[in-house]
């Protein structure tokens, strides 16, 4: 079961991190087939690490991951290899976009990680949503050109 402790030789542990992580400039690059090769990457690089996915989703311009990490791994260590080695694979398949990101550099610098604790469930609900949430401000956010009291144009 994926929510469980686990064990290892020597210990018992229930790690889990939300992390969020961002292309570099935040640029909307995550959509179509390249959405496809990341979340294919990224399942492929954690599987490789021992590291559990347990809620994942990829909006345009960033991700959104709930990992189990195991405890021999930090989440620095976790992060640089995710992101490093996935630039690397992403700019093999995708060969133009080498040409929009200097230095073969994707990701951005940083990224956001917080312990899951008992909040696993309201975690995995927000994940899940994000695209809705995400729609709902672009809505907010759009310019109106006409005021919709007087109906005259806005300057």
């Amino acid at each position: 079961m994926k929510n469980e402790i686990k064990h290892s030789s020597h210990s018992t542990y229930r790690c889990q991190y939300h992390i969020v992580f961002a292309p570099k400039y935040r640029r909307k690059v995550i959509y179509g087939q390249i959405r496809a090769d990341i979340g294919q990457l990224l399942r492929k690089l954690c599987e490789q690490k021992g590291v559990e996915i347990i809620e994942a989703n990829a909006m345009p311009d960033h991700i959104h991951m709930l990992v189990s990490v195991p405890p021999h791994i930090s989440i620095s260590q976790f992060m640089g290899y995710i992101k490093g080695k996935s630039t690397l694979m992403i700019f093999d398949r995708h060969a133009n976009l080498k040409y929009k990101y200097g230095s073969r550099h994707f990701w951005c610098r940083g990224y956001y990680v917080d312990t899951v604790g008992r909040n696993e469930k309201v975690i995995k609900e927000y994940i899940k949503n994000q695209t809705e949430e995400d729609y709902m401000a672009d809505q907010i956010s759009f310019k109106e050109y006409m005021d919709p009291f007087t109906g005259s144009k806005n300057k």
